[in-house]
């Protein structure tokens, strides 16, 4: 089924049913696209019609569809990272924001967006917000990557997915063994001459290769935790036995090296840190 048929299909039982959790996190593909599916499911949870559906929005029969879309519904709030994080600053001032009474007696909702960018005390407040619902406020959370959104954020909300469900690639021998060196740790030194001559000898190969082993272990937790997920054999024959926990600090960490590719470093220095990290994780 379509990624989005299905998502309609979630957002309007949600609805009828009266099932309308306190927080959800959205998994989507691309921010810009997808976003209007989201403000597609505000609309639903907002709008006053007791006919409402996915299909009947901005039908004209209530304003508050158009004041969404224009971005005059004064109870809700989107929230977006200020530099590459979202600082404690702005989820302490959304608490406050929320601490008054809706000034439409209506639910009040707040988007963030790219929630995987939480820093520790960011996250350590939007918790204490998350752990005391009120019955009138709804957070939406938005991420490309459920996988590196913090663990105890993502365990208090109801996962919803914009994501193309994907099929099984052919994985070239170089990450598979990239992958093996990783995983076997102490190989990835013993190597290591073969990965910087063959595998990762420059900065461009080295993003793109590291980019294709963070979707090789996003498929692989996908695999672990869906039934309609495959996932290539030798990929599930090298990460066999390996924790979880390990592969979502894996991803963490190509997530935060690549961005450091962008700048004027000492590529040998970065890959060596790189791969300590690895190690280390």
């Amino acid at each position: 089924m379509n990624n989005r048929v299905q998502f309609y299909k979630i957002i309007d039982n949600i609805s009828s049913l009266n099932r309308l959790s306190h927080a959800y996190l959205i998994e989507v593909d691309n921010y810009e696209d997808d976003y209007q599916c989201v403000l597609d499911f505000v609309k639903l949870i907002l709008c006053g019609r007791d006919d409402k559906n996915s299909k009947c929005l901005n039908c004209g029969k209530c304003n508050i569809c158009s004041q969404i879309d224009s971005g005059n519904y004064v109870d809700l709030k989107i929230i977006e990272p200020e530099g590459n994080l979202i600082r404690k600053k702005q989820m302490t001032s959304l608490q406050e924001e929320f601490n008054n009474k809706s000034l439409l007696d209506n639910k009040r909702i707040y988007i963030i967006k790219e929630a995987d960018k939480f820093n520790d005390s960011s996250a350590n407040t939007i918790l204490k917000f998350l752990e005391e619902p009120e019955d009138d406020i709804v957070a939406i959370l938005l991420t490309t990557n459920r996988y590196l959104v913090i663990e105890t954020i993502l365990s208090r909300c109801q996962i919803l997915s914009l994501k193309k469900e994907e099929s099984i690639v052919e994985i070239s021998n170089e990450i598979l063994d990239l992958l093996d060196s990783i995983v076997g740790k102490s190989k990835l030194f013993i190597n290591y001459n073969d990965i910087l001559t063959n595998i990762l000898p420059d900065k461009v190969t080295a993003k793109e290769r590291l980019i294709e082993l963070e979707n090789i272990l996003i498929s692989y937790l996908k695999y672990l935790t869906y039934s309609e997920f495959t996932c290539n054999s030798e990929v599930i024959s090298i990460l066999s036995g390996v924790k979880s926990s390990y592969i979502t600090n894996l991803i963490s960490i190509i997530e935060s090296e690549l961005k450091k590719l962008e700048y004027n470093i000492n590529y040998k220095l970065w890959l060596d840190s790189l791969f300590a990290k690895m190690i280390g994780g």
